[in-house]
């Protein structure tokens, strides 16, 4: 075994695999993978094999496109069969509101390029004439998905590999990894040591191990799978050709033809999924692997599935194979960066990998080779997930994403599985006063209050709290607002070269002391890293703010923005500083009535902070506000929050101060046509795709992707900020936007402006069809709406409001 590699793989399943294939493709012949055993020996050997197109996230939905495409033509390029199966599938609807889904979906289908029609029980019957449509509504039918032997993909793209230069080294433990002074990696195997650059862990249902050999750990939960095989069907002997996969949330199963017999996959209740291990990590040892079966957790989703397939039942049961299958917590899979670590990355968490596995390669390859991909990545960039993350959070998380797969995802629906992570000193008091609470990074964020009792309808469509929203809205715009969103990431970046370091890693200027400025990270590739606001405290302190979500992938910019020598120290704050949200045309009284210091515009204007004393507490008082009005973001020690929210209320009360969500931000901001990093600011475009070119200082020198955002500077997409006509629903992101018949660009994320009586958008299209004027239309759950073209905000796009 060679002692040497730029890339170093752990693991050969179809995850690590299909990266060691699509990192050859992209022209990194020197790349090593590693397997314990044998390829495929994890939990690739024992999955059925499925290959969908049909799923609810608009990138995933890509990734899952991109496997499908390939896995058509892979026995072609690499002569190795994989047992492809172009069969199709239906999925049910059983009620209105997984139609309203369908409807969603045939959007992204649109957007992505694949083929999904939404047909009636006829034409389900006729696609296959033994399944029972007793209850279904309708079916989503994905003509060109299918399944295959998995054994077969990953051998196969194994060849691919190899031809192109690429190493696999089988029945190989990997058994520590440690880094080295100069920034490489040392692994030692069975087989001796190896040095990396860059360490990739696709270790599937083994990949905590592999984590914790560097000292951290992933939220991945090992999870038994069923699925069994029939004797031989005699309807099925009779015919040549193959049925389409069922689908059926009833049954919560998976039903096909697997030769002339029945396969049925069961997705159990949460109540019911057993981890491998119960508790602990899988042993080094176990090398293709299956467990016992037990039926009696599953006979109540047998029943429902051959009562579903009728034709299965008398077949009997030939074979079960109970195998674990790892699962992320949100169910998407973990692709990216390792927080705090240089150049150790994750390709694994995948529940779907048979699926997943090439398009996540391909993506991921592109990301580490080039520094972006051609999709959004945000989505499953492990740094999405923290240390409140522990496992007990990946057990019950791990669970409920299982249980739940075929259950229909609504907008806005909270899941309970560890829940309360993380919260603030108000969260009691709060939830005392109706709130109902959503969740970002661990973090319980207020989304919308309750006060009359009433529990959210989750719906596609305006819903049973519409109403409620538009009163926390016009709370806000016409007298004032105070919101708990503690959730912010915070930083303190203190030191010599504080600014000198800021100043090369943001595109922006970096405020000057006492000021405020919202600014972009950008990768070298020129493309949307992060979006940042930074306070200048005084000359060598620098505090900065960022998205809840974004907290470790922002400390790494940060972290990684330092160079050697640097007299630098950044420090994570979030936990210890609470933030309250003071907003609206009379935010100034309320606050004047706590303060000695003076809030007029002459001592404290917008985009200027200053450090005074409200209610007798210390308080970083920031003059911005993410809706639009003048206000303050007051930013307290944590265990002052509840003192101040208390004051403030009190203070508040003559002028009907009232407590607002996320729900109702949602709203007022795109009133204002605010971006929202991870959906408008993304790794796929620049800030000149993203019309935000007036926060790019080319003339400030230079910074990280500076030059690359010069070179691409004639826009191939641009975002365009719109609102729609008359309608039940709004745009969600991922919608197709439409010039005549023809798909010409996406929606990336929406809302209803309560203020202005207007559902609002925004999206991305081709540069000659975004001037205000151009006939466009978007396809909102089946309905074509007509758009209108705004280039300033609906609302006072003269920002009087918050400078008053």
């Amino acid at each position: 075994m060679d002692n040497q590699a730029r890339i170093v793989i752990v693991g050969g399943g179809i995850m690590g695999v299909g990266l060691l294939y699509h990192l050859a493709a992209e022209g990194c012949e020197d790349v090593l993978l590693i397997e314990k055993g044998e390829l495929t020996s994890g939990s690739t050997w024992h999955a059925a094999g499925q290959c969908p197109n049909l799923v609810g996230n608009y990138n995933l939905a890509k990734i899952h496109d991109y496997s499908i495409s390939l896995y058509r033509e892979l026995e072609r390029l690499t002569g190795q069969a994989v047992g492809w199966h172009g069969c199709g599938s239906v999925r049910f609807a059983l009620t209105e509101r997984d139609l309203d889904w369908f409807r969603y979906l045939r959007g992204i289908a649109a957007n992505v390029g694949y083929h999904m029609e939404i047909i009636d029980a006829q034409k389900i019957a006729k696609l296959n004439p033994f399944v029972s449509t007793e209850g279904v509504r309708a079916g989503a039918w994905t003509r060109n998905d299918g399944h295959a032997d998995p054994s077969g993909l990953c051998n196969a793209m194994a060849r691919g590999a190899r031809d192109l230069g690429a190493r696999i080294v089988r029945h190989n433990l990997v058994t520590d990894i440690k880094a080295l002074p100069g920034g490489e990696w040392e692994l030692a195997t069975e087989q001796g040591q190896v040095v990396a650059e860059t360490v990739v862990n696709a270790a599937g249902c083994y990949a905590r191990q592999v984590a914790q050999m560097v000292g951290t750990d992933l939220p991945i939960c090992n999870i038994q799978h069923h699925y069994m095989v029939s004797g031989p069907v005699p309807e099925l002997e009779e015919r040549s050709e193959e049925l389409p996969v069922m689908r059926d949330p009833y049954a919560s199963a998976y039903l096909r033809q697997e030769q002339k017999s029945g396969l049925i996959g069961i997705y159990e209740g949460e109540r019911l999924a057993e981890a491998w291990p119960p508790s602990g990590l899988p042993p080094w040892e176990s090398d293709s692997e299956l467990f016992s079966d037990d039926l009696e957790r599953l006979m109540p989703w047998l029943g429902r599935a051959m009562a579903r397939m009728p034709i299965f039942e008398p077949a009997g049961i030939r074979r079960i194979v109970n195998g674990a299958i790892s699962h992320s917590p949100d169910g998407l899979p973990m692709l990216g960066p390792v927080a705090g670590l240089r150049n150790f990355w994750l390709c694994c968490g995948s529940s779907f990998g048979i699926a997943q596995g090439a398009g996540s390669g391909k993506y991921l390859a592109q990301w580490m080779l080039h520094g972006d991909s051609e999709i959004n990545m945000t989505g499953f960039d492990p740094r999405r997930f923290g240390i409140f993350a522990d496992a007990d959070y990946m057990g019950a998380r791990g669970r409920q994403d299982y249980s739940r797969t075929y259950a229909t995802p609504f907008p806005g629906e909270e899941l309970p599985a560890a829940r309360r992570c993380r919260s603030s000193p108000l969260y009691d008091k709060l939830k005392a006063q109706g709130c109902v609470y959503t969740e970002a990074f661990g973090w319980e964020r207020p989304k919308w209050f309750s006060p009359d009792g009433r529990e959210e309808q989750y719906s596609f469509r305006h819903n049973n709290v519409f109403e409620l929203v538009r009163d926390e809205c016009l709370a806000v715009r016409e007298r004032v607002g105070v919101l708990d969103l503690s959730g912010f990431a915070k930083y303190d970046v203190t030191g010599h070269d504080a600014r000198a370091m800021l100043d090369r890693l943001c595109a922006n200027r970096v405020p000057r002391r006492g000021r405020i400025a919202l600014t972009h990270v950008l990768s070298e590739g020129g493309r949307i890293g992060a979006e940042m606001t930074i306070t200048n405290i005084d000359d060598e302190t620098f505090y900065v703010l960022s998205a809840a979500g974004a907290e470790l992938r922002d400390l790494d910019h940060l972290e990684q923005g330092r160079h050697p020598g640097d007299e630098v120290r950044i420090d994570n704050v979030t936990d210890r500083r609470g933030v309250l949200v003071l907003a609206g045309p009379r935010a100034r009284d309320v606050l004047g009535r706590l303060t000695d210091a003076p809030l007029d515009n002459s001592a404290f204007r917008w985009l200027t902070a200053k450090e005074i004393d409200i209610a007798g507490l210390p308080v970083r008082a920031l003059r911005v506000n993410y809706v639009g009005e003048l206000g303050w973001e007051l930013h307290p020690a944590m265990e002052h929050m509840e003192a101040l929210y208390d004051a403030l209320k009190e203070a508040g009360a003559e002028s009907g101060i009232r407590d607002f969500g996320l729900y109702a931000v949602n709203s007022l901001r795109m009133e204002k046509a605010y971006r929202s990093w991870g959906a408008e600011l993304t790794n796929e475009v620049t800030l000149i795709d993203a019309a935000m070119d007036r926060f790019i200082k080319f003339d400030k020198g230079d910074f990280v992707g500076r030059d690359a955002t010069l070179e691409q500077r004639d826009r191939t997409l641009q975002l365009i900020y719109f609102s729609l006509d008359a309608g039940d629903a709004d745009v969600a992101g991922g919608e197709p936007i439409f010039a005549g018949d023809e798909c010409v660009g996406v929606t990336t994320t929406g809302g209803y402006g309560h203020v202005v009586g207007q559902s609002l958008g925004f999206g991305y299209v081709p540069p000659s069809l975004a001037e205000p004027g151009t006939a466009l239309t978007v396809d909102v759950l089946g309905q074509r709406r007509s758009m209108t073209l705004h280039h300033d905000p609906v609302y006072d796009p003269a920002n009087l409001r918050l400078r008053a």
